[in-house]
């Protein structure tokens, strides 16, 4: 089992015909992934990669049966694409997009609060179920399948940990990249509660980093119902106060947004906290044995 993308998963690509949604949903056909077509307004009738162009996220969802799909929309148009998307009967929403301006995603995550979709994102490396669909931007061939669900805020960090736990001699159910801007869709807490259910999950790794409250959130609620092992790691230990670092949420703002007051509630909540990224796979393996 894995959570929000499998091999049944039918997926179409909005912003299909444009650059970066033509070659990464080309990586992701090669991949597997059940690409069933795309949406580019003003391109419907056409073919690209062999697959179906529609006007329109509800014409495609009519004639293939899509149930998930990937945005890579100019950061202008993706909250509209979101809310199209959700609209249109789509269960899973993976938007890609960096930049989307935050009153653009306040509207759009009011939106589809009473749709039944779950969306992930903005500015995410997607979501990876090794061997069954790679619904993103990530490479791949680091990612083989197993049992530790990866939930992050950073891709490349999501990487980093895949590569070692799959090292570590254990594998992922799931991977998801929940995005690093202010307003997202699936929050830590969230995707955790979708692998403390999935009971092909045996055990969570959780990335996160300076900025917001989601990690602590998530860490009270595992102490309170978590009932599978969790490894913690939190990026900008260094990061100076009231400066940005990467990420548009990456900003300490408050007493409990600091890596190291983060750290601390994680630990006091059951969570194994590592000190580096290097320290993921074996922590894991280790609490796993």
């Amino acid at each position: 089992m894995s959570v929000l993308v499998n091999k049944d998963s039918k997926i179409i690509v909005q912003g299909f015909t444009g650059k970066e949604g033509s070659f990464h949903a080309g990586q992701m056909i090669e991949y597997g992934s059940n690409v069933v077509g795309g949406v580019t307004p003003g391109k419907g009738g056409q073919v690209h990669l062999d697959r179906p162009v529609f006007n329109t996220v509800t014409e495609a969802v009519e004639k293939t049966g899509a149930d998930v799909s990937i945005i890579f929309v100019p950061p202008a148009f993706a909250a509209d694409a979101v809310m199209e998307a959700a609209d249109s009967g789509i269960k899973v929403i993976i938007c890609i997009t960096e930049g989307i301006p935050v009153q653009d995603m306040v509207k759009a995550k009011a939106f589809i609060e009473d749709k039944d979709c779950t969306l992930v994102g903005p500015n995410c490396p997607g979501v990876i179920t090794p061997d069954e669909a790679k619904v993103g931007i990530m490479p791949g061939f680091v990612f083989k399948s197993g049992k530790i669900g990866i939930v992050s805020k950073s891709g490349t960090l999501t990487y980093e940990a895949s590569d070692q736990i799959v090292r570590a001699g254990l594998g992922i159910s799931t991977a998801i990249g929940i995005g690093g801007d202010p307003i997202i869709g699936t929050t830590t807490k969230e995707a955790v509660e979708l692998f403390m259910n999935d009971p092909e999950t045996d055990g969570i790794v959780m990335i996160g980093e300076i900025g917001g409250d989601l990690e602590a959130q998530a860490a009270r609620w595992i102490k309170e119902n978590g009932t599978k092992p969790v490894v913690g790691f939190i990026a900008g230990q260094t990061a100076p106060k009231g400066k940005r670092m990467g990420h548009a949420g990456a900003i300490i703002g408050g007493a409990e947004d600091t890596a190291e007051a983060k750290m601390k509630i994680m630990a006091e909540c059951g969570i194994h906290v590592v000190n580096s990224p290097a320290d993921i796979g074996k922590t894991m393996a280790k609490v796993m044995s």
